[in-house]
């Protein structure tokens, strides 16, 4: 799993330049396929003038269906980090919250998964 983490507000060009370090980092010669809810930061011009770039890079976006919950995973998972696999004792302080989401995040397909039976 790659993600993206940031501590200020998400905005489209926080986005672009996420989507940006992902393309330069992944192997020229690997496909990757970006599932996208229909966030306004997803939307935008700016990001919109950008895919075509980024599909030069083999990097291809899929949007969801509008209003389907049920089909973005990262909600599930964040439902799951939320309430089930987040200690209490991450809400101590903001430095130790986030030292435990990305402790979560990277055992993410190891550590813990999702089973969708």
């Amino acid at each position: 799993m790659v993600y993206h983490s940031v501590t200020e507000p998400v905005t489209t060009e926080t986005v672009i330049d996420a989507f940006d370090q992902f393309a330069a980092q992944k192997a020229p010669d690997t496909f990757a396929v970006v599932v996208l809810d229909n966030a306004s930061m997803h939307r935008s011009k700016a990001f919109r003038r950008k895919i075509v770039e980024w599909m030069s890079q083999r990097v291809y976006l899929i949007y969801l269906s509008a209003y389907s919950p049920e089909l973005n995973l990262i909600e599930i998972l964040w439902r799951r980090v939320k309430y089930a696999w987040l200690p209490l004792s991450a809400y101590l302080s903001f430095e130790h919250l986030c030292h435990e989401v990305h402790r979560l995040l990277d055992g993410y397909g190891s550590e813990r998964t999702i089973n969708f039976e």
